[in-house]
């Protein structure tokens, strides 16, 4: 009997462990519920998708990936300045803001949300990022492959 690989398009279950630079998990499945999912969907990173391809099932493996290559370089352009006035308008009008806050935003379309860092408190503004948390980040990657269809 041949092993299944993964292959583009394969729907998986796995177990996997992504850790920061500090080493600290951002996501661990080992202790809990293996992951089901479908390679090329987005629901991980094109890089490590690039790495799963051609693992077989039952097989273990880690990976290293170089900073930014699993979640972007870091973007100047997602800093960006929200006056006070405007929070207050979108959100709770006494919301008090401090460094590290991390704030949900509406997508123009109203469907979605996408989260912002607040990085720098202004007397009338509040500076967000934008990035993704791991932007610029080497991460790794550690994976348990269960099944492969």
């Amino acid at each position: 009997m041949t092993q299944n690989l993964i292959q583009a398009g394969s729907f998986l279950t796995l177990h996997y462990r992504l850790a920061g630079p500090d080493g600290g998990d951002l996501v661990n499945t080992f202790n809990d519920k293996p992951a089901t999912l479908s390679l090329g969907t987005g629901e991980l990173a094109p890089a490590i998708e690039a790495r799963l391809i051609g693992l077989a099932e039952g097989s273990r493996s880690r990976f290293e990936l170089a900073p930014g290559e699993a979640f972007g370089e870091r973007n100047p352009e997602m800093l960006q300045r929200v006056k006070l006035a405007l929070l207050r308008q979108l959100g709770d009008p006494d919301e008090e803001y401090k460094l590290g806050d991390v704030v949900q935003f509406p997508t123009p379309d109203g469907q979605g949300s996408y989260a912002g860092l607040v990085r720098e408190v202004g007397e009338d503004w509040l500076l967000f990022d934008f990035n993704h948390p791991l932007a610029g980040q080497p991460v790794s990657f550690e994976v348990q492959v269960i099944g492969v269809l």
